[in-house]
Order: C-alpha cells, then structure tokens, then sequence
C-alpha cells in the first residue's frame, strides 16, 4: 500500500463518549471512544472522482452524503481510540485515491471455448451414467 496521506486537521472533528462492553470502572467514568467525522465536500485531498470512490467505499459510515463518521473504541485510552480513527480513515483514502484501471472486453480465445465444451460433455457423461439401466431383453 502506498504511504498514507497527512490529513489536515482542520478537516476532521473529534468527539469523546463513553464506550460500552466490558471494561469495568474505566469503561463507566471515562469518555474514551473516538467519533471522528470527516467532511468529504470540504476536503481538498481528493478530486470529483476520488470523492465518489471514497463515498462508496465509506458504506455504512457515511452520515448524510456529506461526511464519514468513524467510531474506534478498541484501545483503554483517548489517545489510543483517536490514533486508530486517524488510521483508518487514512486507509480509507488511500483506497479512495487508486484509480481503477478500466476493463476492456475480450473475446474467449479457443482454448477456452474447448476447456468449456469439454466440461460440459464431461458433465452430460457423468449425468448419462446416474440414469435407470434400461434392459432390452
């Protein structure tokens, strides 16, 4: 993968909430899970193209067309939880920006179209061998 790019940080917002699960007193008292939210319309680290790839790869993270909201809750500290959003969202536009190479239509070349016939006999043999035995006596 390709070095992740340095996201300014003016264009991502954290906030701090409790987490949920195990984890005891520090889980109950100590907002530790990291909400970060990203703005894909402010960004100036992708193109039009770039920001409909990162649109569609944020899924289910994407909060109202405009920004990606990414929740790490994983590690004990702020810190911790605010370093992995960091990450991942890092990850996110590194995928974001590979450009897709098209794909060109190709014709089956012969030996692939006799690799699909023989299967096919291949298959109507093994079929023809699962009939009833038919006895002309």
């Amino acid at each position: 993968m390709s070095a992740l790019p340095e996201i300014p940080e003016s264009e991502v917002s954290f906030s701090f909430v409790r987490g949920t699960g195990p984890g005891g007193q520090n889980v109950n008292k100590v907002a530790t899970t990291a909400q970060l939210r990203f703005n894909l319309e402010a960004t100036s680290l992708l193109d039009a193209a770039g920001k409909a790839r990162l649109r569609s790869l944020a899924g289910h993270r994407l909060v109202g067309d405009v920004e990606i909201l990414i929740v790490a809750r994983n590690h004990r500290t702020q810190e911790g939880n605010r370093r992995e959003a960091i990450q991942r969202l890092q990850e996110l536009i590194v995928r974001a920006l590979h450009v897709p190479k098209p794909r060109r239509a190709t014709r089956p070349t012969r030996a692939s179209k006799e690799r699909r016939i023989a299967g096919k006999l291949h298959r109507q043999r093994h079929k023809q061998l699962r009939r009833a035995v038919r006895h002309d006596d």
